[in-house]
């Protein structure tokens, strides 16, 4: 069934009036059964284990994913096999897409320990208490969602923006529930078993768990060119390219990300990677700027060797990039604040009173959340009380910006929403680097909570789902992230000190992160004279690709983002994405014919192959290391 919508005359002259009216009366759905038991249960319990696959893919590569469309997906086949079988009613619309929005808001909370939270740590060689980062995390999402609720009668309602993810993940909805139930289990049944396969390739790649099991006979190299290091080593410069992570790995949870990002953002990762570990990196190493560390006697290089360098780079790149790209449409920054509150009411009466958040929630609840994010940001990590007092207007700027960004876009700049909070607090708080981490912490983590969040509503406002229930549908998801993926974070990746964050995965946000907050408090000469024109290079090649795309209206879309991230994530990990992005956009350009079972599968289906493979994936990387750690 067609999803019903206002045309593009309607919502340009009608008043935000007419359009609640015809909202109401066209759209929603009324007491349909949504925040149920058995919504809040689902989405809590799928939303919190899909929490800890983007712990497990932030780690690795800066990046946090939306788990809406996984979510709804597995709920609906669940709910459809149990209600065959006559164990339950069948799902409604309505009940699914509240279990998404829980489910959503669970997965986005792994966020801050991958990025601000493990860059505090890193920066203070100290562990937070894991009740600290718990508390944090619930707070600062919490004023997320009270800074995203007043925006969607602007943004949603009124202005009738796409929120391009969030519209999918309704479309998807719409066509499950209405539409011919073997395609949704098909697709089900397509993530399901590539989750499967997935996990199983990622337990068989532990060499250590298979030789317990006795199976070490069949064990997966975790990296495909292990057998050529039986017959030769091959080097750069002196180094063994293994140890400059010059290598193919057998992880398809990287691959499966190369087929969600696409093949521009591939290349653009793949081109970063050549640069940085076949040309800089041996030359640096030929300088004496990297040096190796003794390993049982033996001098070798290391991934923290060559990224301790190359990062500044990279972060320079990355940094001047996305603030370009930013402020480079004046237009889109302008309309994040103008008719905020240009509408004035024609003096109807508000339908929707009841089913909205009511106004007094968000007068009393953001000062009064507001006020408890600056004290704990004094009581836990130092932060003068002015500052964080300074930090919460950022946050209503910054939030504003970013809904404008995601809901145009489905892209929430939240690294260049931290810069600009680090730039802003490096002239404030010069030498203050704690604060500088804290206070960007709580502003980029708070808008992007805000933007995310509304894109999560965007699918209820089409559905004619109730906004309030949503809202604490919302909270609920947090709760539910935070209890499941706090303690996983802190036995995984905290077991050997906050010194050793990087040691297993990579951890390329709270690097950045770091390395923003150590420029601007220790100042630039601090660092070595290459890595001093290696950021002005990168910042001046950053500002040059931004600019090439503007020019050429995104005709050149090698992404300057994307070329610095690959300075702080292995080569083979790089690789392993570009070969992802380019298998899928093959499939897409050979299997053109619908009809075919190949383009049914690789192409009509290309996501949930994608998300089954990354939540099969991720989840067994989590098990196999919580195995290492405790068992093994």
């Amino acid at each position: 069934m067609a999803i019903k919508q206002l045309t593009d005359q309607q919502i340009r002259e009608w008043t935000v009036e007419q359009k609640d009216r015809w909202w109401f009366e066209n759209v929603w759905r009324g007491d349909m059964p949504q925040l149920t038991l058995r919504s809040a249960l689902t989405g809590m319990i799928i939303g919190g284990v899909l929490s800890l696959t983007n712990l497990y893919v932030g780690a690795k590569t800066g990046w946090t994913l939306g788990v809406g469309i996984t979510s709804v997906i597995l709920a609906f086949a669940m709910f459809k096999v149990l209600s065959q079988i006559g164990l339950a009613k069948e799902f409604t619309i309505l009940e699914n897409n509240c279990m998404q929005s829980i489910a959503t808001a669970a997965g986005y909370m792994s966020a801050p320990m991958i990025s601000s939270l493990a860059a505090y740590m890193m920066i203070t060689g100290e562990v937070i208490p894991m009740w600290v980062t718990a508390v944090w995390i619930v707070a600062i999402a919490g004023l997320g969602v009270l800074f995203a609720f007043p925006l969607k009668r602007r943004f949603i309602n009124d202005e009738q923006h796409p929120f391009p993810e969030g519209r999918a993940a309704g479309i998807v909805m719409d066509a499950l529930h209405t539409g011919d139930a073997r395609d949704g289990l098909f697709k089900a049944k397509l993530l399901v078993v590539c989750g499967g396969a997935s996990a199983l390739i990622k337990l068989m790649s532990s060499k250590a768990i298979m030789a317990k099991l006795w199976l070490g006979a069949i064990a997966l190299p975790e990296y495909l060119d292990e057998w050529i290091y039986r017959f030769v080593t091959p080097r750069l410069s002196g180094a063994e390219l293994r140890q400059l992570t010059i290598s193919v790995e057998s992880d398809p949870v990287a691959f499966a990300m190369g087929g969600l990002m696409g093949i521009r953002t591939g290349v653009s990762l793949l081109i970063g990677a050549l640069v940085n570990y076949f040309i800089i990196a041996p030359w640096m190493i030929r300088r004496g700027d990297i040096v190796p560390i003794l390993e049982e006697g033996v001098q070798v290089f290391t991934f923290k060797q060559v990224v301790v360098w190359a990062l500044w780079g990279g972060v320079a790149m990355m940094t001047t990039s996305s603030l370009f790209a930013f402020f480079s449409k004046p237009k889109v920054l302008m309309s994040a604040f103008t008719g905020l509150f240009s509408r004035r009411s024609s003096g109807e009466t508000d339908l929707l009173r009841p089913i909205e958040l009511p106004m007094r929630v968000f007068v009393i609840g953001i000062p009064l959340v507001g006020g408890i994010v600056v004290l704990l940001a004094h009581y836990f990590f130092g932060v003068k009380i002015i500052y964080g007092v300074i930090a919460i207007p950022l946050i209503f700027v910054f939030s504003l910006i970013g809904v404008n960004s995601t809901a145009l876009t489905s892209i929430t700049p939240t690294g260049a929403l931290s810069q600009l909070t680090q730039l802003t607090f490096g002239a404030i708080a010069p030498g203050k680097i704690t604060t500088n981490i804290a206070t960007a912490s709580i502003t980029a983590e708070v808008a992007s909570n805000a933007s995310n969040l509304l894109m999560d509503i965007k699918p209820g406002y089409m559905l004619g789902a109730k906004p309030r229930q949503q809202a604490i549908g919302h909270v609920l998801g947090i709760l539910a992230g935070v209890l499941i993926s706090v303690p996983v974070f802190y036995l995984v990746f905290l077991g050997d000190g906050p010194e050793h964050l990087t040691s297993k995965e990579p951890m390329p946000s709270a690097t950045v992160w770091k390395g923003v907050a150590e420029l601007l408090t220790k100042g630039i000469s601090q660092l070595s004279v290459s890595a001093q024109w290696a950021a002005l290079v990168g910042a001046i090649l950053g500002l040059t690709l931004e600019s090439l795309r503007l020019i050429t209206k995104g005709r050149f879309w090698i992404s300057g983002v994307a070329v610095g991230l690959a300075t702080v994530i292995p080569f083979s990990t790089c690789l392993a994405m570009f070969l992802g992005a380019f298998f899928f956009w093959v499939a897409g350009k050979v299997c053109t014919n619908p009809e075919t079972s190949a383009n049914r599968i690789l192409v009509q289906n290309q996501e949930p192959i994608c998300a089954g493979v990354i939540a099969g994936g991720a989840l067994m990387g989590i098990t196999v290391m919580m195995i290492k750690t405790f068992f093994l």
